[in-house]
């Protein structure tokens, strides 16, 4: 069974479908890279692979619970001025494997010590979140994703709102997880250059829909012009 196979998913919000008919499927360890213009569904689709939505209709088949999926979401000005440690960020991503009114234990302090290393954070634990860089906010949320998962990572434009070099170290990062740990990454991304370089396969979203690698989407796009 592929790692997650989605068959004739329609997607949308109060009955009104912003995607249809979607196919595809993604092996463990794969690096998808979801592209389309506003409003044609991305977002939409991350939430349902993730459980935070469900589909309209159509078939969503998974390999893992979504409490093994980490998730890191486009940030909103709220959670930019979160008023809390960055230790206590990366520790509330492992609350989807607790039980009610549990306390963190000794692992769950392990994980997030561990991934704040992985993310190179673990000197700003202390540090109150709002007061970072855009860059190390986003490495902070991502190694709070990180506590989350056991075999995938899904984001929505990571790099969105970071600088050049910033954006280009959550590029390695990902790949990294990704070749080094086997980590299955899905990602939304506006930057199609960028993703060339990390993701093996793509997903468009749009009035025709594509999915394949990227020799194959170059084909697909040129009978789009």
């Amino acid at each position: 069974m592929p790692f997650i196979k989605c068959e004739n998913l329609r997607l949308g919000y109060d009955g009104n479908p912003v995607v249809q008919d979607l196919s595809f499927e993604i092996e463990s360890g794969d690096y998808l890279c979801i592209l389309g213009d506003n409003g044609t569904g991305k977002s939409t689709l991350i939430k349902v692979l993730t459980g935070l939505e469900k589909p309209l209709s159509g078939a969503l088949l998974t390999e893992c619970a979504p409490s093994e999926i980490g998730y890191l979401p486009q940030q909103t000005d709220y959670q930019r001025d979160f008023p809390a440690t960055v230790k206590e960020i990366v520790l509330s991503g492992r609350l989807g494997r607790k039980k009610l009114f549990c306390f963190y234990n000794a692992n769950d302090k392990k994980a997030a010590m561990e991934n704040m290393k992985k993310l190179g954070v673990e000197e700003l634990e202390n540090r109150s979140y709002k007061e970072l860089s855009g860059g190390q906010k986003q490495r902070v949320l991502l190694a709070r994703a990180l506590c989350a998962a056991n075999k995938a990572i899904v984001l929505d434009e990571p790099a969105s709102g970071l600088d050049s070099t910033s954006s280009e170290e959550m590029y390695e990062i990902l790949y990294k997880l990704n070749k080094d740990e086997k980590m299955t990454v899905i990602m939304v991304s506006h930057d199609e250059k960028k993703s060339r370089g990390y993701a093996n396969k793509v997903l468009h979203l749009g009035k025709r829909q594509f999915f394949g690698t990227w020799e194959e989407y170059d084909v697909f796009a040129r009978t789009e012009r």
